[in-house]
This record gives C-alpha cells, sequence and structure tokens, in this order.
C-alpha cells in the first residue's frame, strides 16, 4: 500500500508522519511538501518527498501519481475561496491517479450555522466527498490544545484568560493525539473507507473557568478568566488572525465547539491525553528551554 501525505512539513503533519512510520515502511510513504526547501531535511533521513501546490493541479496530478491512501491536510490560508478550490484540486487529481481513498482533515467548526469564518469549507468537504469517486474518512479535529503551551507566560502576565466565550465549553485535543488516530484512520481499511466523519476530542470538554484553574495548578500561577469583547480580541491579535479566530470563538460562545465524542477511544484503544497532563508535561518542557 502506498500512502502519501500532504502538508508533511507542518506540526500535525510531521507528527502524522511520526506515526505512520510505527505502522508502516520508509518504502510506503511519500511526503508532500509545498517547496524543495521543506523537503530537504525529510529526503536527508531517506524519506520520499514530493513537491506540490495546492493551486496547481498539473503539480498534485505528479505528486499524487503511484499513491493509493491519501492523508489531507488543508492548507492554513483564511482565504475560504482559496481553500475550496484546492480541495476540488486535491480531488480532481486523486480520481485521476487512482487514489482509492482519502483521510481528510477538518475541525469541529463545520455546523450550518457556524459563524467561524472558515466554516463553510469544513461543511463542505463531507458532502463533497459523498459525491466523489473516492472512499473517505473526514477527521474533524478539536481546538489543539497545543497552542496554550507557548501562551502560558502571556497568560501569567495577564492573570486570566480572555477568550470571548462567556461562560461556554470548548474541546481540545493534543496534536500528537490527533495524528495517532490519523495514523491508525489511515492503515486500517475499514476505517479510512467508512465514508463517514469522526471526531477528535479530550475527554470532557473546559470552561474557560476550569481551563483557568488547570493551568493555575501547572503554573503555580493565579489565572482566572476576564473575557474581553470578540471586537477587542480581533484588534488585541489583529497580526494573527485576530478577526478570524474571533469569530471561531463567536462559535465557541454559542456552544459550537464542545463535541464530546468517544471517537478516538473507539479509534485507537485508549484515551486521549487530558489537558492538565499535557500541559504539566509541556509546561516543564518549555521552562528547561
Amino acid at each position: 500500500m502506498k500512502y502519501l501525505l500532504t502538508g508533511a512539513s507542518g506540526h500535525l503533519g510531521q507528527k502524522i508522519a511520526t506515526e505512520m512510520l510505527k505502522r508502516i515502511s520508509k518504502s510506503q510513504l511519500t511526503l508532500i511538501v509545498h517547496s524543495p526547501k521543506k523537503g530537504k531535511p525529510f529526503k536527508e533521513k531517506g524519506m520520499h518527498v514530493a513537491v506540490a501546490d495546492y493551486q496547481d493541479l498539473s503539480t498534485l496530478n505528479q505528486a499524487f501519481s503511484g499513491g493509493e491512501v491519501l492523508i489531507y491536510i488543508p492548507s492554513l490560508t483564511y482565504d475560504l475561496v482559496k481553500r475550496i478550490q484546492e480541495f476540488e484540486n486535491v480531488i480532481t487529481a486523486a480520481e485521476k491517479n487512482g487514489i482509492r481513498s482519502i483521510v481528510a482533515m477538518s475541525f469541529i467548526a463545520d455546523q450550518a450555522n457556524n459563524p467561524f469564518r472558515m466554516a463553510p469549507f469544513y461543511a463542505y468537504m463531507l458532502p463533497r466527498l459523498t459525491g466523489s469517486r473516492l472512499k473517505f474518512a473526514v477527521v474533524k479535529n478539536a481546538l489543539y490544545a497545543d497552542p496554550l503551551v507557548p501562551y502560558l507566560p502571556e497568560l501569567i502576565e495577564r492573570q486570566h484568560l480572555i477568550y470571548p466565550v462567556g461562560q461556554a465549553a470548548l474541546s481540545f485535543i493534543t496534536q500528537v493525539d490527533a495524528a495517532k488516530a490519523f495514523a491508525v484512520i489511515a492503515t486500517t481499511k475499514d476505517l479510512r473507507e467508512a465514508n463517514r466523519s469522526f471526531t477528535l476530542n479530550q475527554r470532557h470538554p473546559l470552561t474557560m473557568i476550569e481551563l483557568g484553574k488547570i493551568m493555575t495548578k501547572v503554573t503555580g500561577h493565579q489565572i482566572g478568566y476576564q473575557p474581553v469583547s470578540a471586537t477587542e480580541f480581533a484588534l488585541i491579535y489583529h497580526n494573527d488572525g485576530g478577526a478570524e479566530l474571533a469569530s471561531m470563538y463567536e462559535a465557541g460562545a454559542r456552544g459550537l465547539l464542545a463535541p464530546n465524542s468517544n471517537d478516538f477511544s473507539l479509534i485507537t484503544g485508549h484515551q486521549p491525553q487530558g489537558m492538565e497532563a499535557f500541559l504539566a508535561t509541556n509546561y516543564q518542557s518549555e521552562l528547561k528551554n
């Protein structure tokens, strides 16, 4: 079986590659990156690497040639039209090159009434794949817990979380756990060809008060919760996608980012790492660095 992994140089992509190599040989996996520079470290490790641009169908056709299972990680752009076009290109190239199944990364913000600016893309994925010739699994990640670790120093200084979600809870998943689930799904025929979606989240959604208490325990610094408005949040982080993130947290405030699925344990056979254990381990590592 020949596996293809797009977005292989990203944080999640690298972790998925690591997990895949616990289940298959190097010769079975091709890592697809956006530029030769990003592929160089993988080539130095003896990995198969292909270069492709999501917006250039010819490069996708070349990269997908000979593949049987595609793990698709979307680009990081907040441009909705470009994201949908890249997905169309991916499906077109996959069908043309005889790829049998696709494991597509999605996000929990995919409801029809979700105000997150990228929600239409995620809502589009499942019905679009259903209408394609591909067998598929759509994997909906909860919010990543990972960015909370480098965010802790700022939170310690602020002394409180400021996400504009009110009393609503949010669901999280670590990237390592997400990568484990992706690898199991991709290498298990009944899962990757299930023609359904899976949701990856920690066992319990957290309100911001609950998250602040966990952070306080882990860091030894008081971190409470004083939400700002969505408009103010967008201004504070305007250089880091603040407007788009504010629209996502508006979805959270409506209770749309708090799924509580048991899919992770059904896929992997064990429970995902909880928030306290994750932050405790990684916060200490951050301090050492």
